[in-house]
């Protein structure tokens, strides 16, 4: 399931990536792609983080998990708050809603 994550993420990287570089029509198809594949990362590591032998039940011990470690290194900085606050809510065990 690791990798699973680990491929989602660099999907998600790579539409950032083009969505920086691109504007106008073409920005914001980038950008709608970058959020549907964002929010499929997220899914994909909440099954990850749900399937864990022992789950972490503080933000900072979640934090501190190695997968966690190696994405926050690898997502620029404008995303990393919005994976903490996704990881915040995984470890409270609050379900995600997402409009369009």
């Amino acid at each position: 399931m690791e990798k699973q994550v680990r491929e989602s993420l660099q999907v998600t990287l790579e539409d950032w990536s083009w969505m920086q570089k691109l504007d106008g029509d073409d920005g914001a198809a980038w950008a709608e792609k970058f959020e549907q594949d964002f929010y499929t990362f997220i899914d994909t590591f909440e099954k990850w983080f749900v399937n864990l032998e022992t789950k972490p039940v503080q933000l900072d011990e979640a934090e501190s998990l190695k997968l966690v470690v190696d994405i926050q290194e690898l997502l620029p900085g404008p995303l990393q708050l919005n994976f903490l606050t996704e990881l915040e809510r995984i470890v409270d065990g609050e379900t995600s809603e997402w409009f369009d």
